[in-house]
């Protein structure tokens, strides 16, 4: 019997999609585009995280000038409602997604303590 588990991945996909906590990032999405300067604010906070975690897999130090942007941008993305209602929706996504992968690796775990 031959199985094709990406046709069970697709379905999950599209599953996913119709969940409220998908429809929810889509939008705050939407609400945060549609305002220039939460916009900015946002993609200013996203390419800080992106910059530190380059830096953090390069094995390089933050300097004093990275932590006082870091502080800067974080603040203004803080004080901003739609940054927050985008990051709130996100988190909950995220544990939609890791509770998706927990049921996935729930089969893995089992063979391992079998043995």
């Amino acid at each position: 019997m031959t199985v094709n588990i990406y046709d069970d991945l697709n379905a999950l996909e599209a599953t996913l999609r119709k969940t409220e906590a998908y429809a929810n990032v889509q939008d705050a999405l939407e609400v945060l585009h549609s305002d220039e300067e939460a916009t900015k604010a946002f993609m200013a906070f996203r390419e800080l995280q992106v910059n530190f975690q380059e830096k953090q897999m390069r094995g390089e130090e933050l300097t004093e000038e990275d932590l006082a942007q870091a502080e800067s941008i974080t603040q203004a993305a803080q004080e901003n409602p739609k940054i927050i209602a985008l990051l709130e929706s996100e988190k909950k996504l995220s544990e939609t997604l890791d509770e998706i992968n927990r049921v996935l690796m729930k089969s893995i775990q089992d063979l391992y303590e079998k043995y």
